[in-house]
């Protein structure tokens, strides 16, 4: 394992970003930092953020992370790279010189597609360092004032986080405004257009009731609250507002994992191959990248899935199979093809473009489930159930692992009760996880809360009170 100093690193950075250039990506400018372990647990606790505002929890995960590291049970990572402009990334302090040259090559794909992806086109990232830098100085100051104090502030943010995924999922779809809702809901009872009015008689159709509130389904729990709960003091609306943007800076990196990561997978080994390495660090290349991309047992390896999709995607535009040419056309530039899709996908229609049957059966992807108390494969990807497959996979990455939950009823029953509704999608809500979320949106609220949701196979309502929890399984 060759040593190596700061020179070393800016060298083969210098070469790297030449073949960057040479193969089109297109980068913000890139910062690396070298730390330690403790360094880069801390980073790691605190999402890769420089600046980042104080809580218990992120003690508590710091604390955590560092008992399995210091046991053997858990590792670290090759590197840190968070989406801002310019980008910063970590490396290892004992990191060999090939796994810094293949980490600095990979963090440069993560930059081309921070860059480039439509769904980060809204973080902003030329302001993501000055903004979490703004966000924990309010924090701080909330907590040290002695009218407000930590205990407050703490109580609002364990609220706070335990809702905040619970928003607007799909950023490329504009959100609309009060009064173009309410427009809509004119709109809405004049009915389709009518070509022969004369002939035919109008329907008659329910007038829209305009003071309900929310007009339609509201996702943005946090910002629903902020902006309709009048109790709350302006700390408290500032503080839902902070997790909420933060929340927003964070789903882009959780509906695009496998795209993500199978990128730089992908450009951290097309470069580091083109760079001509000595046979020893070309050797402990292939052991590095081998195991980075490898399939884990039982699971999905996001980095292997990925890393195994954009390969494919180039094979088909480059060398199809008749079958491939048949349908889809070609051959096509297939580089120029990657390009457009790591622009225009995320992990869903990535998957559900591009995942095939024949890739999942070489890749010898299954599903597996509960039975008679025991693990069982329950599908392979034959031609008969490979789709199935494929669309539990999609069902479980991005933000689909979290319940679709909207606000439909500020003031149900007619005593400012909050009335939600869960978009059930054959998975059931986890009842201790249910009442435990219930009860920091009931303390947010100030009021009772129920979701309308399915249980057994039945509707059912969750109900939290000053009573406490409450479920309601229909007749």
């Amino acid at each position: 394992m060759r040593s190596w100093d700061v020179d070393d690193l800016i060298g083969w950075d210098e070469r790297i970003r030449e073949k960057v250039a040479e193969f089109g990506l297109d980068c913000f400018p890139q910062v690396f930092e070298i730390c330690d372990e403790e360094q880069m647990l801390g980073y790691m606790a605190y999402h890769g953020m420089p600046s980042h505002y104080p809580h218990w929890s992120y003690g508590k995960s710091f604390e955590k992370l560092k008992t399995t590291y210091d046991h053997g049970v858990s590792g670290l990572p090759y590197e840190m790279v968070i989406n801002s402009n310019e980008s910063i990334a970590y490396l290892m302090r004992n990191n060999s010189l090939c796994l810094q040259i293949l980490t600095i090559a990979h963090v440069y794909g993560h930059n081309d597609f921070f860059k480039n992806n439509f769904t980060f086109q809204g973080t902003h990232p030329e302001l993501t360092q000055s903004r979490f830098k703004a966000r924990a100085d309010r924090v701080r100051r909330y907590a040290e004032d002695p009218a407000i104090g930590i205990d407050k502030v703490e109580a609002v943010l364990d609220a706070a986080h335990a809702l905040s995924f619970n928003c607007r999922r799909n950023l490329g779809v504009r959100k609309l405004g009060h009064a173009e809702q309410r427009e809509r809901a004119i709109e809405a009872t004049h009915g389709p257009h009518d070509p022969h009015p004369d002939i035919h008689r109008a329907p008659q159709l329910p007038e829209p009731d305009l003071r309900r509130v929310p007009l339609e389904p509201e996702e943005d729990i946090l910002l629903f609250i902020r902006d309709h709960n009048p109790y709350l003091a302006n700390w408290e609306r500032d503080l839902l507002t902070i997790v909420h943007e933060e929340a927003q800076y964070f789903i882009p990196q959780i509906e695009t994992k496998i795209m993500n990561e199978g990128w730089a997978s992908f450009w951290h080994h097309r470069i580091v191959n083109s760079l001509d390495l000595p046979a020893d660090l070309q050797m402990e290349f292939m052991v590095h990248h081998s195991q980075v991309v490898r399939p884990h047992p039982g699971s999905i390896n996001p980095y292997y899935l990925g890393f195994k999709l954009w390969h494919d995607i180039l094979r088909r535009c480059e060398n199809p199979t008749p079958e491939e040419r048949e349908r889809y056309g070609g051959p096509t530039d297939g580089m120029a093809t990657l390009m457009r899709i790591r622009e225009a996908d995320r992990d869903a229609s990535f998957l559900r473009q591009f995942l095939t049957g024949r890739l999942m059966r070489e890749m010898d992807m299954y599903e597996f489930g509960p039975e008679d108390d025991e693990y069982v494969v329950q599908r392979v990807a034959d031609e008969d159930s490979w789709r199935q497959i494929r669309d539990t996979l999609i069902g479980s990455v991005g933000m689909a692992a979290f319940p679709v939950i909207r606000i439909d009823d500020a003031d149900y029953d007619g005593a400012r009760k909050l009335h939600l509704t869960h978009a059930y999608d054959g998975r059931e809500l986890e009842l201790g996880q249910a009442e435990k979320t219930l009860a920091y949106l009931h303390r947010l609220w100030g009021r009772g809360v129920v979701i309308e949701t399915t249980l057994q196979d039945k509707p059912a309502q969750l109900i939290y009170d000053e009573g406490g929890f409450a479920p309601k399984l229909a007749a």
